[in-house]
């Protein structure tokens, strides 16, 4: 079975050329997936494609971007606009994940989760990657599960919460402007339950 059974239609970053190409390459999915922190997930899953375009590329290319002089592909990313608020640092993240996938899978970024045979089997690679704690790596599960029809036995138990059907938590749960707003509106619930959590735990007083 093809690791990417069809192109999906994906809409993460709102933009028809941004997002084509998200569908269409598993590499520009991973650096999405990479950038998708400390910024909205639009400007995060454009990135892949504002970085192939700089690079007079239709595609994002594991060994070109792992060999580029890290200055020199630092201040591609800086170019405004930014592909990320932190591009200096990004850049450095985007780097490592490509000279890794060189290493470890010839460049191949669909060959991290192609013939894996179990979700466990799926997270462990992807919790093995430059950049992806246990949190990034299950949401990535979860989108490649419930996107892209990369759906090894267990996934969605691998993939905690994130793999719930159904769900509004992360970034695989959008496929438009409305499952959009109910991630955010999710998030924003998550955040003020947490605060008011917070505000409410009673100090004890010293010596009780």
């Amino acid at each position: 079975m093809s690791p990417v059974p069809k192109t999906p239609d994906i809409r993460l970053a709102q933009q028809p050329d941004a997002d084509a190409l998200l569908g269409r390459s598993p590499l520009a999915a991973l650096v999405g997936m990479l950038l998708d922190q400390q910024v909205p997930m639009e400007w995060a899953f454009s990135g892949p494609y504002t970085i192939a375009s700089r690079l007079g590329a239709d595609d994002l290319d594991a060994h070109e971007i792992a060999a580029r002089d890290p200055e020199e592909f630092a201040a591609l990313l800086s170019e405004k606009p930014a592909v990320h608020r932190y591009p200096g640092s990004m850049a450095g993240r985007v780097q490592q994940l490509c000279r890794f996938l060189v290493e470890e899978y010839g460049g191949d970024a669909a060959a991290v989760w192609a013939g894996v045979a179990t979700g466990k089997e799926l997270l462990g690679r992807l919790e093995a990657l430059p950049g992806f704690g246990k949190q990034k790596a299950q949401v990535f599960l979860a989108l490649l599960g419930k996107q892209y029809g990369v759906r090894p036995k267990g996934w969605r138990e691998a993939a905690g919460a994130y793999g719930e059907q159904g769900s509004y938590r992360s970034v695989a749960d959008v496929t438009g402007p409305d499952s959009l707003a109910k991630v955010r509106a999710l998030k924003q619930e998550t955040k003020a339950a947490a605060k008011a959590a917070k505000a409410a735990k009673v100090v004890k007083p010293p010596g009780n």
